[in-house]
């Protein structure tokens, strides 16, 4: 709803000042609510922006506030007679357009009813949109490394990249690429040989695995001789030998198996498996095209090299083959991407790694540009920081499945220790659940590419910006909606939503939308869970006030029906972050 009041804001203000629409479009902003009195619903429109916007480049300076309080009176005195407008004012260098809610709090209440979980995700019909396809790349484990807390941002975030594309009616591929190649695969396979047990691979081959890592990292330090053995096992792998691609297969058929019951823990489902091996061969076709094409060039060390300058100061010789021919990631990469291409000539291909891969990526889009394919402009990185100090009571965290299982019991305690818990049929269920949200919201809630410092005791908390506090909100509301005494009715009178607490309330629902356009535009998900943070604290605060049970019946439903559209849009936006709302805890 705050949307097409900006647009008819923006046609107005079009025919005044000269300007497009779409212009204005990106100009005018919902003033955010605040949990005050004083507090009135508006749009809001920086002066200094408009006399930019109205500037030419050559004159474009700061302008003194006595020239943009004249600019914003020119302005105001020419718009006259907007719809769902009450009052046109120039405050702090900004023109406020104060918003008459009594005029739209049913069209915003009927909007979130009638739309459901549509709601907030609809292109509205001025504006420009193409269903696309988009290929989301995330997660994507080294079945010969540890599955560990990198992996929970990229399976997160990719999870959140997938859903929000998704919710926006586009036509999505969730793709998990297996790192299942490489020397590395040779040093696991050479130290199974001498640390590995059938039994224990077999009961538990996710630990395993990581255990017999650590183990022959450790040895080949000490003997050169194990990196050597590494070598050659990973040459006979690219040969096809039988022996070293049975185990490399028993390997990643136990890994894949127990990375799916993680995944499930999450809620997170890919659409498509992939792994490195596929392009070993497809990577020597991709080096054999660019001999054919003069790009590649030999070093003094004997490696095939390409000139990437153009696309970075550090890239005038990138590798993509060793001196004995054989591929590296990066060819791989490029073969892996040619063939997506091809299979499901995506649009947009977005990588979720994190911001240590960005001269990978780089690198990648400039061998296909240099290749003459157009679409690599398609491909995006949306990257991440690092997760600091997240730790288990007993050290440190290393593979996921401890992550999770550490939230579970944390949660658990907690609800122990809680008198309503007590009324949860599924205590072991509510638990994980919590836990998984409270994670969700702590790696979602921040700018995605800042690193940040992990607290398991704040993380969980039942208050502040947390995931089990916007549980907590979803089955309050909900509550209020089970435990009305009467049968629901039609009736609804918009003026009995008075009070501020109503106003902020229904004013913050109007403005999900925006939230959500800014999420996928800058695909961050902070935008998100601002937004449901706040509208949690506003229904919790109109919760305390505006009672339902009790209140005359006018009143009782039309309050109802504003706590009802509350819990829609919270829980339209704990999903698409990936959470599953809750109705009792």
């Amino acid at each position: 709803m705050a949307n097409s009041l900006r647009r008819i804001i923006a046609l107005k203000l079009s025919q005044v000042t000269g300007l497009t629409e779409p212009t204005l479009l990106h100009l005018i902003k919902p003033l955010p609510v605040l949990p005050k009195k004083s507090y009135q619903p508006a749009l809001t429109l920086s002066l200094q922006t408009l006399h930019d916007e109205l500037s030419s480049e050559q004159t474009k300076k700061r302008a003194a506030p006595a020239e943009l309080e004249r600019l914003g009176k020119n302005v105001a005195r020419e718009l006259s007679c907007l719809n769902h407008i009450r009052n046109i004012s120039v405050e702090k260098q900004h023109l406020n357009f104060k918003v008459s809610l009594p005029d739209i709090s049913k069209a915003i209440l009927d909007e979130v009813t009638d739309q459901q979980e549509n709601y907030g995700f609809h292109p509205k019909p001025w504006q420009q949109w193409k269903k696309r396809k988009i290929l989301v790349e995330f997660s994507s484990p080294n079945i010969a490394k540890p599955f560990h807390a990198g992996h929970l941002r990229s399976t997160l975030i990719g999870h959140f990249v997938a859903n929000l594309s998704s919710r926006m009616g586009h036509d999505v591929l969730r793709l998990n690429y297996l790192g299942d190649w490489g020397t590395q695969f040779g040093l696991l396979a050479i130290g199974f040989q001498k640390f590995g047990s059938v039994k224990d691979l077999t009961r538990d081959p996710i630990q395993h695995l990581f255990e017999v890592y650590v183990k022959s990292n450790a040895a080949a330090k000490k003997d050169p001789q194990i990196m050597e053995s590494a070598r050659k096992f990973f040459t006979a792998m690219e040969q096809g030998d039988d022996d070293s691609l049975s185990i490399w297969k028993r390997f990643r058929e136990f890994s894949t198996k127990d990375y799916t019951a993680v995944y499930q823990r999450l809620g997170v489902v890919f659409d498509a498996y992939h792994g490195e091996s596929q392009y070993s061969e497809k990577a020597q076709d991709v080096l054999t095209s660019l001999r054919d094409l003069s790009l590649l060039k030999s070093s003094d060390e004997g490696t095939s090299v390409i000139d990437l300058s153009e696309y970075g100061k550090s890239m005038s010789k990138v590798t993509l083959a060793k001196s004995d021919g054989s591929s590296l990631y990066l060819t791989r990469d490029v073969a892996a991407a040619i063939d997506r291409h091809q299979q499901y000539g995506f649009h947009r291909m977005i990588y979720v790694v994190d911001k240590s891969q960005q001269n990978h990526l780089k690198q990648l889009v400039g061998v296909l540009k240099e290749m003459k394919y157009s679409w690599a402009d398609g491909i995006q990185h949306v990257q991440f920081g690092r997760v600091l100090g997240m730790q288990t009571r007993t050290g440190e965290v290393v593979l996921l499945r401890d992550i999770l299982e550490e939230a579970k019991t944390r949660m658990l305690e907690r609800m122990a220790n809680k008198s309503t818990s007590k009324e949860v049929e599924d205590p072991d269920s509510v638990a994980e659940c919590l836990g998984i949200s409270a994670l969700i919201l702590q790696d979602l809630k921040s700018t995605l590419n800042m690193d940040y410092t992990f607290d398991w005791d704040r993380v969980l908390e039942s208050q502040g910006d947390t995931g089990v506090y916007l549980q907590y909100t979803h089955a309050r509301l909900k509550s209020i909606e089970d435990n009305y005494d009467l049968e629901m009715t039609d009736q609804f009178t918009p003026e009995l939503l008075s009070e501020p607490e109503a106003e902020q309330l229904l004013w913050h629902l109007a403005q999900f939308e925006e939230s959500v356009e800014r999420s996928f535009q800058e695909m961050e998900p902070k935008h998100i869970a601002s937004y449901i943070l706040r509208l949690s604290r506003l229904a919790s605060r109109a919760a305390e006030k505006l009672r339902v049970n009790g209140s005359e019946r006018a009143l009782a439903e039309s309050r109802l029906r504003l706590f009802i559209s509350a819990r829609m849009v919270l829980a339209n936006g704990m999903r698409v972050l990936g959470m599953t709302p809750l109705d009792k805890m």
